[in-house]
C-alpha cells in the first residue's frame, strides 16, 4: 500500500520536461501557432526534436460511484454508472468509436462502482485507508500503461455526483465561493442545481481545514476515482508520460496533482473546454489553455481523443 510518504517521493522524481528539446522546438516554429506550441510540448515530453507523433496511445476512463448522488445532485440514477462502464468495455460507448478514429485503445478503470463513498456534504468521501489504496490503484495503472508502451494517455471519467466532487475540491483548492463553481453538470434542471449548490455549499465548509493537506483532502471531499487520478497523474509525470486532461474531474485531479508537485502540470495539456465553471477555474490555476472548444460536455475521454489528432497535426508538421 501506498502510504502519503511514498506519493511524496514519487512526486519529488518528477522531472522538468527537456528544455533543450523545447527551446529547439521554438527555433524550428513554423507560423502555425498552437500547433507550434503543441509541438513544443511534445518535444519537452518526448525529451527530443522534432518531436514524433505518439505511437501508442490510450484513453483511460477513471469510475467510481460518489455517495454525494444521494442527494438528488444529478439528472442521471446513481446506478447509471455501472451501465456507463459495461458500455465501455463491450466497446458500445462513444468513446469506443472516437478511440478507434484516432488509433487509440480504451480502459476502464474501475476504481469504486458498486461502492459508493460517503456523501461529502455530511461525511467523509473515504477512510484514510481507502483514500491510499485509491491513490496506490493509479500510480499501479500508470506504471502498467508506461511499462507496456504507452506513450500518449487521455484522462477520463465516468461517475454520477463527479461533477459535485470536482466543484468542491476546486473550490477548496482555488479558494472560490460555492456558487461560482457549480455548473449543470449531466444537463440538471434549476431543483437540481440548488440541491447541488447546498451539497457544494456544506462539502465544502467541511473540507476547507484541509485544503494545504491533498491525501487528507482527497479522503474528506474527494472519491476513489479523482484519487486515483491523482495517484495517476503524478506517476505519469514522474515517468515522463505526456497526458491529456479531458472534463472537469481532471482538470481537479490535476489540481491536487499540482499540490503535491507542481512540475506534474507541464507534463499535461487540457483537451476540450467545457462550460463547468469549475474547470474554468481549475485550468486558469494550472496556466492551461484547451486545445479545442466544440462545445463537448462529457469528460469520458471523448474530448481528449478528438484532440489527438491535433497533436498528431502538431508532431507532423514540425518535422
Amino acid at each position: 500500500m501506498c502510504a502519503v510518504d511514498d506519493i511524496a517521493t514519487i512526486a519529488a522524481e518528477v522531472p522538468w520536461p527537456d528544455h533543450e528539446a523545447e527551446q529547439a522546438a521554438r527555433e524550428h516554429a513554423t507560423c502555425l501557432g498552437r500547433l507550434d506550441a503543441l509541438a513544443e510540448w511534445l518535444a519537452g515530453t518526448q525529451g527530443e526534436c522534432p518531436p514524433h507523433e505518439p505511437r501508442r496511445m490510450r484513453a483511460l476512463v477513471f469510475a467510481a460511484d460518489h455517495g454525494i448522488a444521494a442527494a438528488g445532485v444529478s439528472a442521471y440514477e446513481p446506478d447509471a454508472t455501472a451501465h456507463w462502464v459495461a458500455d465501455i468495455t463491450d466497446g458500445s460507448a462513444r468513446v469506443n468509436v472516437l478511440a478507434e478514429l484516432a488509433g487509440a485503445s480504451v480502459r476502464a478503470v474501475d476504481v469504486g462502482v458498486g461502492r459508493p463513498t460517503g456523501r461529502i456534504d455530511c461525511e467523509d468521501a473515504l477512510s484514510p485507508e481507502d483514500a491510499t489504496r485509491a491513490l496506490q490503484a493509479g500510480i499501479d495503472v500508470a506504471d502498467d500503461e508506461v511499462d507496456a508502451g504507452t506513450d500518449l494517455v487521455v484522462v477520463g471519467d465516468v461517475g454520477v455526483g463527479a461533477t459535485t466532487v470536482a466543484a468542491v475540491l476546486t473550490a477548496v483548492i482555488t479558494s472560490t465561493e460555492p456558487v461560482k463553481v457549480i455548473g449543470r453538470g449531466g444537463g440538471i434542471d434549476d431543483y437540481t442545481w440548488m440541491r447541488k449548490a447546498t451539497a457544494v455549499r456544506d462539502a465544502r465548509l467541511r473540507a476547507w481545514p484541509h485544503r494545504a493537506a491533498p491525501a487528507e483532502l482527497l479522503a474528506v471531499a474527494g472519491g476513489a476515482d479523482i484519487a486515483a487520478m491523482a495517484g495517476f497523474l503524478v506517476r505519469a509525470a514522474s515517468r515522463r508520460t505526456p497526458v491529456l486532461l479531458d472534463g472537469v474531474m481532471a482538470a481537479a485531479a490535476a489540481l491536487v496533482a499540482q499540490d503535491i508537485q507542481p512540475r506534474c502540470v507541464r507534463w499535461s495539456r487540457a483537451a476540450q473546454r467545457t462550460s463547468e465553471p469549475a474547470q474554468a477555474l481549475a485550468l486558469r490555476r494550472l496556466g492551461l489553455e484547451p486545445i479545442l472548444d466544440l462545445g463537448v460536455e462529457a469528460g469520458d475521454g471523448t474530448g481528449g481523443l478528438l484532440a489527438v489528432p491535433v497533436l498528431r497535426a502538431a508532431a507532423r508538421t514540425a518535422q
